[in-house]
């Protein structure tokens, strides 16, 4: 009996082992059991709370962009003057550097004056000489004038002395028909008489002769006067194309794409640096599709690439009349090969509402996306591009302030 328990009993201890694994097998599945709907409820509440947030961004998106119109084929325009001389001559100085800002008048570029004061001088000499001439031939008008007097007073007095001379004929012819007189005193008295009328019709043509010289006088007085005239202008012009060896700031701006040094020949038409002045605008290519609600005079936010977390306040202020490839090189001609329809674009002008300082990091050909509120109503305009005024040409010398 006693080998019969000794039998057994090993065999239930592994019973009881085999129940007790079994026991935290199943103890084991039911805690993961227990843990596993805990997990899958976190994992919810963050895919929850991501949902929530996608909706919420989405919401504020279409909030933001309803009723508003954007590209992103936009950018910075402003005023690019091409500053060429006028004349050829070699550069003597130059008074800026590349970037400088410079004012309206200050000088900018000396060209090597000595020619132009050659021809100067020269066109000067020659209106002296001119004048010279002009007062010559006044002088000359005079002397005929005068010339002309006496020969009229001549011809008056031998016209006296002929009337004398004619009427002591008469007399004496009468006299001598009733032989009061002899013959010889008729024949002296009709000779008086004859010599009379001869010096009357020299003093007439010394009157016309003189009349002729005064008409010549007065032409060589025009002929002299418009020499003057022509020195004049002479010196008028040598004296602009000397004041073509300075070149002047035009505007407020500030000089880009330097490409002059001192000891460079230049000629006329030849591109030495452009000045771009501080007002600027925004062109904005919009689809044609996009312009069905947009008019003049719309609030327009603009974002600058450059200036990023900041919108800068502005306004439509003008549509181009065509659109950008009509106006191009080589515009399309869509009667001719096979028609593809292509959505075309549009430029529109947007002009900044804010003040001029405040735009000064804002370049030319900056990238920009506008975003117009089509939606809004109200065409008044706070501002307008203004043309620029006209150019200083002139000397009004000045200083340079760098930037």
């Amino acid at each position: 009996m006693s080998t019969s328990l000794s039998a057994t009993l090993p065999a239930d201890l592994k019973t009881i082992n085999q129940d007790r694994a079994a026991a935290r097998d199943r103890v084991t599945v039911s805690s993961a059991n227990k843990r596993e709907p805990k997990r899958f409820g976190g994992r919810g509440v963050i895919l929850l709370a991501f949902g929530a947030l996608i909706l919420a961004a989405a919401t504020y998106w279409y909030i933001s962009n309803a009723g508003c119109e954007t590209t992103d084929d936009a950018a910075v325009e402003a005023h690019v003057i091409q500053v060429s001389p006028k004349i050829s001559a070699h550069v003597k100085a130059v008074h800026f550097d590349d970037n400088y800002q410079v004012k309206r008048g200050n000088l900018l570029l000396e060209l090597d004056p000595r020619d132009y004061e050659v021809s100067l001088a020269s066109a000067v000499a020659s209106l002296a000489s001119a004048q010279s001439k002009r007062t010559e031939s006044e002088a000359q008008q005079n002397v005929a004038q005068a010339g002309l007097g006496q020969a009229k007073a001549d011809l008056a007095s031998a016209q006296a002395t002929g009337d004398n001379a004619e009427s002591d004929f008469n007399r004496n012819e009468q006299l001598y028909k009733t032989h009061v007189i002899d013959r010889r005193e008729y024949d002296a008295s009709a000779a008086q008489a004859k010599s009379a009328g001869a010096n009357v019709e020299a003093a007439s043509k010394r009157v016309a002769s003189q009349e002729a010289q005064v008409r010549l006088a007065a032409a060589q007085y025009v002929t002299a006067s418009a020499e003057a005239k022509q020195a004049e202008t002479q010196v008028q012009q040598a004296e602009l194309q000397l004041s073509y060896t300075k070149i002047f700031a035009p505007f407020d701006g500030r000089v880009t794409k330097k490409s002059v040094e001192p000891g460079n020949y230049v000629q006329p038409g030849q591109t030495l640096f452009s000045l771009v002045p501080s007002d600027v605008w925004v062109v904005a290519d919009f689809k044609e599709t996009q312009l069905k609600k947009m008019k003049v005079g719309q609030s327009v936010s603009v974002r600058v690439d450059a200036i990023p977390g900041r919108d800068f306040k502005a306004h439509v202020e003008s549509f181009q009349v065509g659109t950008g490839s009509r106006f191009t090189l080589l515009p399309p001609e869509n009667a001719t090969g096979n028609f593809v329809k292509v959505v075309q674009r549009i430029p529109v002008k947007i002009v900044f509402d804010e003040p001029l300082a405040d735009l000064e990091r804002l370049w030319a050909g900056e990238s920009v996306e506008p975003k117009v509120d089509v939606h809004e109503s109200s065409l008044e305009q706070s501002r307008r591009a203004a043309p620029l005024p006209p150019a200083i040409l002139g000397a009004t010398d000045g200083t340079l302030t760098t930037y």
